[in-house]
Parts: structure tokens; sequence; C-alpha cells
């Protein structure tokens, strides 16, 4: 490799939004975890995935069951999680990586898994 590549990499990387950078190291964290890409995931398939929860939520209280929501994201696609008959789960909010396994559900349009389980990880198993 050549400096010219070298210099060119480097360009090209400071010229990256955070973003970018940020999807990039999430695709390479659950790569190296041996996460299956969610854009990967197939309706009906079990798979094991790895991410970032990007936010958490509750199911209205209008439904006669609660559910507890989150948002997971590998740099590749976002997923949904749901708890049936929760209302939170202690150590998962936005930030917390985490490490999931369950039967893939496309629902409307969104790769979803239903009560799957799961591993929060540590910031330094992370990196």
């Amino acid at each position: 490799m050549g400096a010219s590549t070298t210099i060119r990499e480097a360009a090209r990387r400071f010229s990256r939004s955070s973003a970018a950078i940020e999807r990039d190291e999430l695709r390479e964290a659950a790569t190296k975890r041996g996460g299956t890409p969610i854009e990967a995931c197939c309706d009906r398939q079990i798979a094991g995935c790895c991410g970032t929860v990007r936010y958490t939520s509750l199911r209205p209280r209008t439904d006669s069951v609660p559910a507890f929501v989150v948002g997971l994201d590998d740099g590749t696609r976002m997923m949904q999680l749901v708890w049936l008959g929760r209302r939170s789960i202690a150590g998962i909010e936005p930030g917390v990586y985490l490490t999931v396994k369950g039967r893939v559900l496309h629902r409307r349009g969104m790769p979803t898994i239903f009560n799957p389980e799961y591993e929060i990880k540590p910031a330094a198993e992370v990196s």
C-alpha cells in the first residue's frame, strides 16, 4: 500500500459524518461477536443479533397486556424487540449494547423478535 492510498483513506475517514462512522463501528462490533446482520434476517428465521439500544417504550395501556418495546440498531438496520407482559427490564435503556436471540418476524416491514433471550454487554467488551 502506497503513501497516496494511506492519505486517500485518511481523507475519506475524516470527510465522513459521525453517523456513518458510528454505523460502521456498530457493524464491525456485531460481526466480531458473531451476530447475524439485522438486514439479513429472514422472516421466521431464528437469529442471534447484536446492537445498541436506540429507544425503549411501553405499549399503551389500552392493550390488555403490557409490552416493553426496544429498538435495536446494529448499523445495518433497526429491529424491534418486544417483551410481552413486561413494563421494563432492569439495565435495558438507550445506549446499552445487547446480544439477542429469537425467531424473527417481519411485522409491518420491521424485523421483530418477541420475548427474545438477551444478554447485556459491558461497554469494555463491545469495542
